[in-house]
């Protein structure tokens, strides 16, 4: 299995390097009208949308589509697919042990499958996951994914929460993109459980996947995050939101999903007929 493993990550790294790019801004058509849902939540950020059917790209907010921000939590999504693939997880039922240490987050103070911590959140599990992978391995693979400024300085368990590791929006939407279609140098298990955990909401008019993210800049503004894809009538529309505010007391977890909702009823979603 490890020779398999190693064989495919290491022509994947070619290929990958060559097929990995961004969902290009430069066809992009701005939007300034999502900027109410931004401006209504006293809030700056962006919003960009890549339809994959006719290859148009929606942004609202263009610079800060293309400035980098730490990943934090939406880290997990490539943590996963490391961890997966060189078996640190086994698969989406592994169970971590609760080092004891109780946080103010009671969700996180108990042992947990990948699973429930990836629909938690729960930043000691995967903090775990980081370290039994192991800072060479991890950069590896950051490397070969072209993963934002591919910096994992400092601790192991930390670069993505700290400020060394950062991503743009644009690079976000083109890594969920290639997730979503087996386009990741990544064995096709691996990046079908990480979309399979990765679903929030499923019905008869659509189905809806991400993963979010909440940390902090070096000026301590609030950086959060939605990154994944909204399918209609089995056609993919990749979104990420990225929400940036300077208010200590904001309710990030309420705030960027109003947004990312919001923007995405205006555009049509959420009826089926898309």
């Amino acid at each position: 299995m490890k020779k398999a493993t190693g064989f495919l990550f290491r022509i994947s790294c070619f290929i990958f390097l060559i097929l990995f790019a961004a969902c290009s801004v430069n066809r992009a058509k701005v939007d300034d009208s999502l900027k109410q849902y931004f401006d209504d939540n006293k809030v700056d950020g962006c919003f960009t949308m890549f339809n994959n059917s006719d290859g148009k790209v929606t942004v609202y907010n263009l610079n800060l589509d293309t400035t980098r921000f730490l990943p934090a939590s939406t880290f997990k999504i490539v943590n996963s697919l490391i961890g997966l693939e060189t078996g640190v997880i086994t698969d989406e039922k592994m169970i971590i042990k609760w080092d004891g240490i109780k946080r103010s987050n009671e969700d996180w103070n108990k042992d947990m499958t990948m699973e429930q911590a990836f629909k938690v959140s729960c930043v000691p599990y995967y903090q775990e996951v980081a370290r039994r992978i192991g800072k060479d391995t991890m950069k590896l693979w950051l490397d070969s994914l072209g993963y934002g400024n591919k910096n994992i300085g400092g601790k192991i368990d930390s670069f993505w929460l700290n400020n060394n590791l950062k991503i743009s929006a644009d690079e976000q939407l083109g890594l969920v993109k290639r997730l979503y279609f087996d386009q990741l140098p990544f064995q096709k298990r691996t990046q079908q459980i990480v979309r399979d955990v990765m679903m929030q909401e499923d019905n008869s008019l659509y189905s809806l996947s991400y993963k979010t993210g909440w940390g902090f800049d070096e000026k301590n503004n609030n950086i959060g995050w939605i990154v994944g894809w909204v399918e209609e009538n089995k056609h993919p529309y990749f979104f990420v939101t990225v929400v940036k505010s300077a208010d200590a007391a904001i309710d990030m977890k309420a705030v960027r999903l109003n947004i990312t909702k919001g923007i995405l009823k205006q555009l049509g979603f959420f009826n089926g007929r898309m």
